[in-house]
């Protein structure tokens, strides 16, 4: 099979590097460029590592950096899969899009855009349909963005949850990892020892987010979830991974052992797709009373490519008309560049590339 050319924008950056890391050795896709700006150009990627737990293969260390050039990208790609920072990544995804390139972007600028889907493929596959709204589609262009990592961590779940007893109500605090704040990420003196009770507009994403990944898409146009969402959020010394607490009230009332079932039987398109970087069980549910934790199980998620793909659930309890759990999902695999991988894989899938 004759593999799709990709490009990663923002390769000298942690989640750019995550996209390498799952696109290396990919069954579908081959990297034909890295990208980042100027000060990067000509450096070898080995020479520039920010992520420190994969084993990059010799030929990938010595790929080279190229400055980030529209006209370079789309001539040389099909899909441009994008780690670039929020105050770039909005204008220059765009234009990437005009230009006919299928953009997968980790950044924030545009998911919120009314023809832009947020997109989880095991919450919402549905809304990839959206594309076809953007003007670049003419053209092959068009954009497609994965959710917030704090977001994406619990809204596996909660679609779980949502379609077996209706979603009223939720609430979450989360304990989030330096790797979170980019590299080098919350300065050593103000994280060791430390949790720093604010992320900037962190809340704010959450609470919107959720809403559209949840809700309906009818003629290309989104309809937000009715789900009342509170956030609060906080950064951790801990490297990977975002441990979330979560409290919810649902329509339809149901027992813990109802919800523990509801939760580990979910599955969705990209199960039935076996898509190659989608978990064989999304929703992973421990029972143990201190589970789950970063250190033991960041990494969840099966086949091998799937790894860190995985959302793990635990401490699933009930106090009157609400669930409580703990939920952990890896904010640079499934809340980053994974996430981003799986959603190309879909549109592939689609026979959207």
């Amino acid at each position: 099979m004759v593999k799709i050319k990709v490009a990663v924008l923002g390769a000298t950056g942690m989640i750019g590097q995550r996209f390498v890391q799952l696109l290396e050795d990919h069954p579908q896709f081959e990297i034909a460029g890295l990208y980042a700006s100027e000060r990067s150009e000509g450096k070898r990627l080995g020479d520039t590592l920010k992520v420190r737990d994969h084993a990059f293969a010799p030929d990938t260390l010595d790929m080279r950096i190229e400055q980030l050039d529209v006209d370079r990208i789309a001539d040389a790609s099909r899909v441009a899969f994008s780690g670039l920072p929020t105050d770039i990544a909005g204008d220059l995804e765009s234009r990437l899009a005009r230009a006919g390139s299928a953009v997968f972007s980790n950044a924030a600028p545009h998911r919120m855009d009314p023809d832009v889907p947020l997109l989880i493929p095991e919450c919402n596959a549905a809304h990839l349909d959206a594309v076809k709204r953007q003007s670049s589609f003419k053209d092959g262009g068009y954009i497609v963005t994965n959710a917030n990592c704090s977001t994406t961590g619990i809204a596996v779940p909660l679609k779980a949850v949502d379609s077996a007893f209706g979603l009223e109500f939720v609430c979450a605090s989360t304990y989030q990892a330096i790797s979170g704040a980019g590299y080098p990420g919350v300065p050593s003196l103000d994280i060791m020892g430390n949790v720093v009770p604010y992320i900037k507009s962190e809340e704010e994403k959450m609470e919107a987010e959720l809403a559209k990944i949840l809700g309906s898409v009818s003629g290309g146009r989104f309809t937000d979830h009715p789900v009342e969402m509170l956030a609060s959020c906080a950064r951790v010394p801990v490297v990977d991974g975002h441990l979330e607490s979560v409290t919810l009230r649902t329509g339809r009332d149901a027992t813990v052992e109802e919800m523990i079932a509801a939760l580990e039987r979910f599955t969705a398109e990209p199960q039935e797709l076996g898509l190659p970087t989608a978990p064989l069980r999304p929703v992973i549910v421990r029972r143990e009373a201190d589970r789950p934790q970063p250190a033991l199980d960041v990494n969840a998620g099966e086949p091998s490519r799937a790894r860190g793909m995985s959302c793990t659930v635990g401490r699933v309890r009930k106090k009157g008309n609400f669930f409580k759990m703990f939920v952990l999902s890896h904010n640079t695999l499934r809340g980053g560049a994974g996430g981003s991988v799986l959603n190309a894989e879909l549109a592939n899938a689609r026979d959207l590339l």
